[in-house]
């Protein structure tokens, strides 16, 4: 087996050095949420070597895609939130417990039970997550969708509902709006507010994904004060 800790750690030293007070002055002044957009663009640019099966770029996408891991693990670390060790021991640690046909006694005769059973113990442990939206109309929706199809299954969802959205959106305008849309004037639209957001210096993805959020939140709030 090849003995790659000492390359990783020789990676994690790099970035510390790129964020180093006479570092690098963009990686310095990265954020965690400066960084998202990377993250979706290095990780669509590996599932574009995946799907072409081009072993040789794999290889580098991969690269950048645990670079960005071990960015946002420099970031946690400055501000003593967590490092890049405790990432690999929490990851591991739920590798094991998850698969107890493997590290404990039970056994899988199939990768079909396998998957079943991972999926239930996962179940299980955001049950007993506190912040786990069980029983909230917005239970099961995956936050790992890019931002407009999240958006667009969470006011599904506000509709599916007849959720109050609290005067956060206007379901009436929003249908005359859609009245007058067509699939070119709708991407033109969205063209032009992604195209702005760069000159405010804004990360459209990031921005709608946390706007959906915090209104997921309030509709919650809403429905759990009625």
């Amino acid at each position: 087996m090849t003995a790659f800790p000492d390359s990783i750690q020789e990676l994690r030293k790099t970035v510390a050095r790129l964020r180093a007070p006479d570092g690098c002055p963009w990686d310095r002044a990265q954020t965690h949420q400066s960084l998202a957009d990377c993250l979706v663009e290095e990780c669509s640019e590996l599932l574009d070597t995946i799907d072409r099966e081009d072993m040789n770029h794999m290889l580098e996408e991969l690269g950048d895609v645990l670079l960005q891991v071990v960015m946002h693990a420099q970031l946690a670390e400055e501000s003593d939130q967590f490092d890049l060790n405790q990432i690999a021991r929490e990851v591991n640690e739920k590798l094991v417990r998850r698969h107890p046909h493997v590290f404990g006694q039970m056994k899988a005769g199939s990768p079909e039970e396998a998957l079943s059973r991972w999926e239930g113990i996962k179940a299980t442990e955001k049950k007993n997550n506190n912040n786990e939206r069980s029983g909230s109309p917005f239970e099961g929706l995956p936050p790992q969708l890019p931002a407009l199809l999240y958006a667009r299954d969470v006011f599904k969802r506000i509709q599916r509902n007849q959720l109050s959205s609290d005067g956060h959106i206007d379901p009436a305008k929003l249908k005359t709006l859609g009245e007058h849309l067509d699939e070119d004037l709708a991407g033109a639209m969205l063209f032009e507010l992604a195209a702005a957001c760069r000159f405010a210096n804004i990360d459209p993805e990031s921005a709608l994904r946390r706007y959906t959020s915090r209104l997921i939140d309030n509709i919650e709030n809403a429905c759990a004060n009625k």
